[in-house]
């Protein structure tokens, strides 16, 4: 008899991937999806079903051509990215649009949390998870929703084939104690109805198997279990390091999020800075708006190789951005409209992108000095993940210097590999 296998599916901001492990962590097969040609593709729960059953048809020719056979995965978890959000039927039909993650602006929602939530906390401010659910639940105007799903949650429900379930992770934003894992009693005077807050559970924990009809259509085990994932970014974490005091990861994806692990919970939501339980350490940390989208919108890969490779890293550049795809940020700097900096633009494409590289570098060391300024470990090496310059030598090189610490690219970066983490096969 085959050893057990585990699924992980990773939604980021541009499409979906998936790892299958086996029990000794080793990869046996990946894929990949788009979510769609058009820029707001991402936006749309539909799609991102759709992206993820084309992405697990291919995962699961991929495995058989691996030579192992779908109905060996024993469990599956998702992640997806942190604070999306929907609304959704008892069917698991979306009733209103999604909001992702860097939507903002919403300035009434934020007063009413203002008016109940305490100061400081994590689900205050315009650009906040619970925010954005307090908004779709007023565009719900016939009453239709049964559950308030995170991306990784509606994709969860889709393959068991039914609502109610999160975990600790992406609920974090949305409200819940961390502490406790339910919904704080202050929420109660919101206009949300608690009757569509899904359960938390701790990330990796079995919820349900997956329905008949999912089962079949990929020739997985009717016993298959989906676990509770986790967000983008830690999934990236898990993949990359150890859960262990003083380990540190930076995804570098469409955004850059900096993740430490602490033997202490450190909350700064003024700072747009807090901690996820994973284990028995505290991951310490925030997400920024710049990373690799904003180098994406102005140069292609193939520029982006080009000019890196006629970068001297060991050279400070002088040019001082702030690189944003649009106002606004999140972390080291908590202003939802916080402008773009990025001029004067050289007319040397080389030197305006070593500013750019450079400048990120600047933020990303900020960010660590703030965790450090309040108590938290400073790290001895910082591990890469993600697919947004993770791998550039020159971005590497700019990094370390900045820094001042080694800057490694992780063995494992994608963060399906993380989320097939979750899954703890040994308990299978």
């Amino acid at each position: 008899m085959n050893l057990p296998l585990a699924l992980g599916i990773d939604l980021g901001t541009s499409g979906v991937r998936t790892a299958v492990l086996d029990a000794q962590g080793t990869i046996l097969a990946v894929a990949r999806s788009s979510y769609g040609a058009n820029p707001d593709d991402h936006r749309n729960p539909e799609l991102w079903w759709r992206a993820v059953t084309t992405c697990m048809d291919a995962q699961m020719q991929a495995l058989r051509e691996a030579g192992r056979d779908p109905e060996d995965i024993s469990g599956l978890a998702v992640d997806g990215t942190s604070g999306s959000l929907v609304l959704t039927d008892a069917a698991l039909v979306p009733v209103t649009r999604a909001l992702m993650y860097h939507d903002g602006g919403l300035t009434t929602e934020a007063e009413m949390i203002a008016s109940v939530a305490p100061d400081p906390h994590v689900a205050r401010g315009p650009g906040s998870a619970l925010a954005r659910a307090l908004r779709l639940a007023a565009e719900d105007t016939e009453g239709r929703a049964a559950h308030l799903l995170h991306q990784a949650d509606f994709i969860a429900a889709r393959l068991m084939g039914r609502g109610g379930y999160t975990d600790h992770n992406n609920a974090l934003k949305t409200g819940l104690d961390p502490g406790t894992g339910l919904w704080p009693d202050w929420m109660d005077a919101l206009p949300l109805q608690a009757k569509i807050l899904p359960q938390a559970a701790t990330p990796g924990t079995p919820l349900d198997r997956v329905a008949p009809d999912v089962a079949a259509r990929f020739g997985l085990s009717r016993t298959a279990l989906v676990h509770a994932g986790t967000t983008d970014s830690i999934a990236a974490f898990l993949a990359a390091a150890t859960p262990v005091a003083g380990a540190a990861v930076t995804s570098l994806g469409t955004t850059l999020a900096i993740k430490i692990c602490s033997d202490r919970r450190i909350d700064a939501p003024e700072l747009g800075l807090y901690s996820h339980r994973i284990g028995n350490c505290w991951l310490v940390g925030g997400a920024s708006n710049t990373g690799g989208g904003v180098l994406r919108s102005l140069f292609d890969d193939a520029e982006l190789v080009s000019l890196s490779a006629r970068i001297d890293p060991s050279v400070e550049s002088p040019l001082d951005y702030y690189p944003l795809l649009r106002p606004g940020e999140r972390f080291p700097v908590n202003d939802p409209s916080l402008s773009p900096r990025m001029s004067p633009r050289p007319s040397d494409d080389v030197a305006f992108l070593h500013g750019l590289l450079e400048s990120i570098a600047r933020i990303e060391k900020r960010a660590y000095q703030i965790i450090a300024g309040l108590g938290g470990p400073e790290p001895e090496r910082i591990i890469t993940a993600g697919g947004g310059g993770a791998s550039s030598t020159a971005w590497s090189a700019i990094r370390a210097r900045v820094l001042g610490v080694p800057v490694v690219t992780a063995q494992t970066p994608e963060a399906s590999v993380g989320t097939a983490k979750l899954v703890d096969l040994s308990k299978t």
